[in-house]
């Protein structure tokens, strides 16, 4: 069978109305079940598409550990097609006694997660044994395709990262069967890479080469991702072909597998309304003047870059909101705030140690641009809105998701870094900030427009469901004979 990208064409809304009623009428319902690695970003969009097919009128079992699925609850739209199956994670020596998921435990403790992960399979076994699903939907645990073979089960693969970051780092030409990635070799993409602006600096290629190796689970991370996607029906993303295209056409390629593309699968908009304390101090502010900065739920910084990184923004002159981590050694964010920081911006300038309403937060009138650490979700909801991007990558994948959005696409500035240290300077926030923030400097200028024609698309009447609708097509075909 030939390998390819499968994505549908753009339809009209109406045309997807049409589609809804005929498989409301006629096409079979899938059952489907979902067991996602145990981080919380993850989870979060295995529910999302969760979200998505239930609309659709399909079954779906959302395997979950016990205790967290009361976090998940408030998520889930279609209780009555949405099944959370409780999953007891094992305890594993040197995990905390309740561990259930990445955000229960730092991230040096990660591996074990995947380890106690990795020892539920007999458990999922019997759950699997007993729902019959049509599919199961995967991503870390590279057992999974074997085990639903078994039972006469499809297994798809569904990345949350980028096809781009799949590409460049485990693609089968690079042969990592046979040796252990280098430094060296992530200077250059794989032979038959698409042609890219996505290149690595030193300390990058030094730090992903390093997490390739890592021991994840008892084996090594490459090992255990190569064997997910090799052993898969079929490979999804949560993304577009009009946007990675070339990237997920490279892959089918080279797994020899479908790739299917499920399109951005954004979450409904909040039924919510923004909580009154921050209302009424983004509305103290100019439209499009304040800067909002949030590096996700698992990002911890070290103290120095956490102080660089404000002292940034408060060089600017402009107001800011940062939803931030406590940095490394710091119980609390105001005791990490550089000395004399507060009284200095008092009024403009706002640190926040908690969870904020970030959807609302990026479609407010005063917020025109968004620091991101470059997360797949943080980046897809900001690309719905008219925030400027300014780009400051953490770790793995979300270094390629910047070369994309900054290099390929051109729709966000990236903050300097120094090569081989990886650090940055309050100077090159600030610089990166006002260069997204000036519509008068060229660069400023083409990253607006490059941003409004990007939005533009996929704000598109039609789109998602236009992906969503051939995403479920696409998994028929395959229970096909």
């Amino acid at each position: 069978m030939e390998t390819k990208v499968v994505a549908s064409n753009l339809r009209l809304s109406k045309v997807s109305c049409q589609k809804k009623k005929r498989v409301a009428m006629g096409e079979k319902k899938l059952h489907i079940a979902m067991y996602p690695w145990l981080a919380m970003s993850h989870l979060n969009a295995f529910l999302q598409l969760s979200n998505k097919l239930a609309e659709r009128g399909h079954k779906i079992s959302f395997l979950l550990p016990t205790k967290t699925q009361v976090k998940f609850e408030p998520f889930n739209l279609h209780k009555h097609l949405i099944n959370f199956v409780p999953v007891a994670v094992p305890c594993v020596d040197g995990l905390p006694p309740g561990t259930e998921t990445t955000a229960d435990v730092s991230y040096p403790l990660h591996s074990l997660v995947m380890t106690a992960m990795d020892l539920t399979e007999p458990a999922i076994e019997v759950i699997l044994s007993d729902l019959k699903p049509d599919f199961v939907l995967y991503d870390f645990t590279h057992w999974l395709p074997p085990l639903a073979h078994k039972l006469g089960i499809k297994a798809i693969l569904y990345c949350t990262v980028s096809s781009a970051t799949i590409g460049f780092l485990l693609s089968p030409e690079r042969k990592l069967c046979n040796k252990i990635l280098t430094e060296t070799d992530l200077f250059k993409p794989p032979p038959g890479f698409p042609s890219s602006k996505i290149t690595l600096r030193s300390h990058e290629a030094r730090g992903l080469a390093a997490a390739t190796v890592k021991e994840f689970g008892g084996i090594p991370f490459t090992e255990r991702q190569l064997q997910a996607f090799s052993l898969c029906d079929a490979i999804g993303f949560k993304t577009c072909k009009e946007i990675e295209g070339p990237y997920c056409d490279y892959l089918a390629s080279q797994f020899g597998k479908p790739v299917i593309l499920a399109g951005t699968v954004l979450p409904e908009p909040p039924l919510s309304v923004l909580e009154p304390k921050w209302e009424n101090l983004l509305g103290s502010f100019e439209a499009k003047s304040l800067i909002y900065c949030a590096f996700g739920s698992e990002c911890t910084m070290n103290k120095d870059q956490f102080q660089e990184l404000v002292l940034g923004f408060e060089l600017t002159g402009l107001p800011f909101l940062a939803a931030l981590k406590p940095p490394m050694g710091s119980d609390t964010i105001e005791s990490a705030l550089p000395e004399g920081f507060e009284e200095r911006v008092k009024g403009r300038g706002f640190v926040h140690g908690g969870w904020v309403q970030q959807q609302l937060i990026l479609n407010h009138p005063s917020v025109g641009c968004f620091v991101t650490h470059c997360g797949i979700s943080s980046l897809s909801e900001a690309m719905m809105t008219e925030c400027q991007l300014v780009l400051l990558p953490n770790v793995g994948d979300q270094v390629i998701n910047a070369r994309l959005m900054g290099g390929d696409l051109k729709v966000g500035v990236e903050v300097e870094k120094g090569e081989e240290d990886g650090l940055f300077t309050r100077e090159g926030v600030c610089r990166a900030v006002k260069t997204v923030m000036d519509e008068d400097s060229e660069v400023g200028k083409q990253v607006k427009e490059n941003h409004a024609k990007h939005t533009k698309f996929l704000l598109t009447p039609g789109l998602e469901n236009s992906y969503v609708d051939g995403f479920v097509k696409n998994l028929h075909e395959l229970l096909k004979p």
